[in-house]
């Protein structure tokens, strides 16, 4: 049986609503929808606090289906997030490319404040993406990957910022 089954199963078996059971766990009614419908898991501290509450250990609650789903789960997300890192680094590269070639003030400071827009979004989201990572050992390619992505970073600011000081 999957921890959403399981959870759901054991709140109504105590005649918990899902508001009573968020208020006893400190969490938000729409933290338990999302994991009685398979939709997100609990921070370890919620389920320590579920497995006390119904008096039941994490490893009763939670199966190796649902370990294997988390994990899915983190693994799209982390490539969501990978997808945005690289739009916003796509974004960037072509304005400090156009800031070359502008001379109308206006539209440069445009211009400008969307490069960095778009290096903000690069790196908060490949921080984002690493995430996943972090407590994976990483591979070759991996790490590779992640050494072009810190080049590729020192680039691109050296890039905005050569043409803000080019045109001033």
């Amino acid at each position: 049986m999957k921890f959403s089954e399981k959870l759901k199963q054991l709140r109504n078996s105590n005649n918990f609503t899902q508001d009573d059971l968020a208020e006893k766990i400190f969490v938000t009614r729409t933290a338990v929808s999302k994991w009685e419908t398979d939709n997100g898991y609990p921070s370890i501290e919620s389920l320590k606090l579920l497995a006390e509450m119904f008096n039941t250990t994490i490893d009763e609650l939670i199966s190796e289906e649902d370990i294997k789903i988390k994990e899915d789960l983190e693994l799209k997300n982390s490539k969501i997030n990978q997808y945005i890192a690289l739009g916003g680094l796509g974004i960037a590269v072509v304005c400090a490319i156009c800031l070359f070639f502008i001379k109308n003030a206006i539209l440069f400071g445009m211009i400008t404040a969307l490069a960095i827009l778009g290096a903000c979004l690069y790196f908060t989201f490949t921080q984002l993406s690493l995430t996943y990572y972090k407590d994976k050992k990483l591979t070759k390619k991996q790490l590779a990957y992640n050494k072009f992505r810190e080049i590729l970073s020192a680039i691109l600011i050296f890039l905005v910022l050569f043409a803000v000081v080019r045109n001033i």
